[in-house]
C-alpha cells in the first residue's frame, strides 16, 4: 500500500507487559494495563479480561466508554490467587503448578484489577446464586409490562432475567410507583418506574457531555433520577443517555412508540451533519427512515453521536423530493436528457462552461465531476458551510466531504473563493453554460439575474429550491441514504457508506448517471460498479493511491490531506 494511504508516522507506543490469568479454567495472556473511558492507560479489570476471553460478564452500570462506579453488583465473580506460604513465597501443588487460593468474598469484575495467576470463576453455583439475587432485587419494583414498553427487543434487563434471573418471582407485596412520562428535556422521556439507578445517564452527562444535569433525588426504593428544578435536559448530547440506559427508562420522543426494533433494517453509514462523519446506523422499514444511532468507530465518534446529526434524516422523505427527470419544464427520460446534455457540452468551447458542485457529494461522485472539468476545459468550486463547532464531535465545517472536493481537484485552495469568478464569467457573457450539483447558486452570489443569462442551466438536487426553478435541466439525484459511496472527513478519514432505501420516482445516484455523462463526453469508462468506481479514483487521486474499497472496511482508512 503507498504512504498516501496510510496515517501519519508515530512514535512507536511503550510496549505493555502482559500477564496470565485464568477465566473459567483457561488460561489467556492480557496486557496488565489497558486504556479507560478517557484513553488513561490503567490497570485491566476482571470484566476486560473476561471480554477479551470471549466470556461474558453479565453487567448494568458498567460501561467502556464511563468512569466505573461498580453499583449495580450484575458483574460479581468468583476468583481465585496464587497461595503464599509462611516465607510469602508461593506454594505448589504436587505438579510443580501454583496452588489457587479461592477467595472467601466474590469481587465487582468491572472494579477489581487483575493480577498475575489470578484465576476468575463465572459460571460456578454462588455466582449464578449471586446474579439471582441481583435480577431479583431489580424487579421488586420494576413494572412487569415488556411487551408495552418502547425498549424492548433492546432491554438489558429483559435479556439478563431470562438468562440468568429465576423463572418466577417471590415478591407479593405492593410495588412503588414512581413517575411515568417525565418530561426532561425537549429530546427525553423518562419513565422512572423503569429505572434501575445505573447512574450511567448521569456519568455521561457530567464526563463525556459536560453538563453535569442530571442527579439521583429521593431515598432508598423511591430513588429516582432527575433534572436541578427550573433546568431541562437540554444539551446536544441528550439522546446518547437513550443508547447507554440499559432498560426502558429513558427514550427519544422522536422514536418513542414509533417502531418495535425487531422490524427495522439496519444499514451502516456515515452522518453528514458535519465533517467528522460520525458512524451511523440507520434504522429503516418499507424505505422509511425511523432513526439514526451511532455506530462505534473509536478512530471518529466512538460510540457517541450530537442530537442535531441524530435528527437530521426527516428531509430525506420529504414529499416534495425531486422526483422527475425534467427538460425545459417537460417530464422526460434518463437516456434522452442525458443525450442532449451531453450533445451540448460537447459542442461548447473551452471556458465556457462552469460547474458548482458540493461537498456533500461523494468522492466517486466529485472524482467523475473532476473528469468533466478537465474536459472541457471548465472553472469549478463548491460552497463553504460554516457553523459552530464543540469541544466533542461537532465540527465547524458543515460540509461531510470537504477534503474530498479538494483531494478530486474540484477546488485546490479553500471552497467558495472561485465562485465570484463564476459569476463575473456568468456576467460578462463567456460562461454560458452551468452545471449545478446540490447546491441553490442563488444564494452564493449568482442571483437569478446571472442564471437566466445563461444558455443552459443543468442542475442535479434532491430538493426544490431557487436554482431548480430554473433550470433548463433537471436530474434528480439521491440523499446519502440512498446510494453508496465514500467521504473523506476532516481528518482525513476515507470512511465508506451503505445504500438503506430506495430513492423516490426516477431519482438516481449521482455517480451512476454522472459514469454515462463522461462516458458520453470523454470516452471514459471501465467501471459499472462502485467498488470499480472507487478503486479507478483511488488508482487516479494521489492521497487514495493503494485504496481499495475492500480495504476501507467498515471503519474507514486515514490519508494524508
Amino acid at each position: 500500500m503507498s504512504t498516501a494511504a496510510t496515517t501519519e508516522t508515530k512514535p512507536a507506543p511503550t510496549a505493555i507487559e502482559k500477564i496470565k490469568v485464568k477465566v473459567d479454567g483457561r488460561e489467556i495472556e492480557v496486557p496488565r494495563l489497558i486504556a479507560d473511558w478517557s484513553g488513561k492507560l490503567t490497570p485491566t479489570t476482571m470484566i476486560q479480561a473476561c471480554e477479551l476471553a470471549k466470556t461474558e460478564v453479565p453487567h448494568y452500570c458498567y460501561h467502556p466508554k464511563l468512569p466505573v462506579v461498580g453499583n449495580c453488583r450484575m458483574c460479581l465473580v468468583e476468583y481465585g490467587m496464587p497461595a503464599l506460604g509462611p516465607d510469602r513465597k508461593p506454594v505448589l501443588n504436587s505438579d510443580g503448578t501454583p496452588k489457587i487460593a479461592k477467595m472467601p468474598r466474590p469481587a465487582i469484575s468491572c472494579a477489581t484489577p487483575i493480577s498475575p495467576g489470578m484465576e476468575i470463576y463465572t459460571t460456578t453455583p454462588a455466582v449464578k446464586q449471586m446474579r439471582e439475587g441481583v435480577l431479583e432485587s431489580l424487579l421488586i419494583n420494576h413494572p412487569l409490562d415488556c411487551p408495552i414498553c418502547d425498549q424492548a427487543g433492546e432491554c438489558k434487563l429483559q435479556e439478563y432475567s431470562v438468562d440468568y434471573g429465576q423463572s418466577a418471582s417471590r415478591f407479593v407485596e405492593t410495588k412503588v410507583h414512581k413517575p411515568k412520562a417525565v418530561d426532561l428535556g425537549p429530546r427525553i422521556m423518562l419513565d422512572a418506574e423503569r429505572c434501575i439507578l445505573c447512574t450511567r445517564c448521569i456519568r455521561f452527562t457530567k464526563d463525556i457531555a459536560g453538563d453535569d444535569a442530571l442527579g439521583i433525588i429521593n431515598r432508598g426504593s423511591y430513588n429516582t433520577i432527575a433534572t436541578f428544578p427550573g433546568m431541562p435536559f437540554d444539551n446536544n448530547y441528550t439522546l446518547n443517555t437513550v443508547d447507554i440506559c440499559p432498560v426502558g427508562a429513558l427514550t427519544s420522543k422522536d422514536f418513542r412508540f414509533k417502531m418495535r426494533v425487531w422490524f427495522l433494517k439496519e444499514t451502516k453509514s456515515v452522518c453528514t451533519s458535519c465533517a467528522t462523519g460520525c458512524n451511523v446506523l440507520i434504522g429503516s422499514r418499507e424505505d422509511k427512515i425511523q432513526r439514526y444511532t451511532p455506530r462505534e468507530n473509536d478512530a471518529v465518534n466512538g460510540p457517541w453521536m450530537c442530537d442535531a446529526g441524530r435528527l437530521n434524516y426527516k428531509w430525506i422523505g420529504r414529499d416534495d423530493r425531486l422526483k422527475d427527470v425534467l427538460v425545459r419544464g417537460q417530464k422526460t427520460t434518463w437516456t434522452a436528457a442525458l443525450n442532449e446534455i451531453s450533445d451540448k457540452l460537447k459542442k461548447s468551447q473551452a471556458g465556457s462552461v462552469a460547474i458548482v458542485a458540493s461537498a456533500r457529494q461523494t468522492n466517486e461522485e466529485l472524482w467523475l465531476i473532476s473528469k468533466l472539468k478537465s474536459k472541457l476545459g471548465a472553472i469549478s468550486d463548491s460552497v463553504a458551510r460554516v457553523g459552530e463547532s464543540d469541544k466533542l464531535l461537532v465540527s465547524a465545517d458543515k460540509n461531510p466531504n470537504t477534503n474530498g472536493a479538494r483531494l478530486t481537484g474540484i477546488c485546490f485552495s479553500e471552497i467558495g473563493t472561485s465562485l465570484p469568478q463564476i459569476a463575473n464569467g456568468i456576467a460578462s457573457g463567456k460562461i454560458k453554460t452551468l452545471i449545478v450539483f446540490g447546491e441553490d447558486v442563488t444564494k452564493h452570489g449568482i442571483g437569478a439575474d446571472l442564471l437566466g443569462k445563461l444558455d443552459n442551466l443543468i442542475v442535479s438536487d434532491i430538493l426544490p429550491n431557487a436554482t431548480t426553478k430554473l433550470a433548463h435541466y433537471i436530474l434528480p439525484g439521491c440523499a446519502h441514504a440512498e446510494k453508496r459511496g465514500s467521504f473523506t472527513n476532516t481528518k482525513g478519514r476515507v470512511q465508506k457508506f451503505m445504500k438503506a432505501v430506495e430513492a423516490p420516482g426516477d431519482a438516481r445516484a449521482e455517480w451512476e448517471f454522472l459514469h454515462d455523462l463522461v462516458f458520453n463526453v470523454t470516452g471514459q469508462d471501465g467501471f459499472v460498479t462502485i467498488e470499480g468506481l472507487f478503486n479507478a479514483m483511488a488508482a487516479d487521486v494521489s492521497a487514495f493511491n493503494g485504496l481499495t474499497w475492500a480495504t476501507l472496511g467498515d471503519t474507514g482508512v486515514t490519508v494524508k490531506i
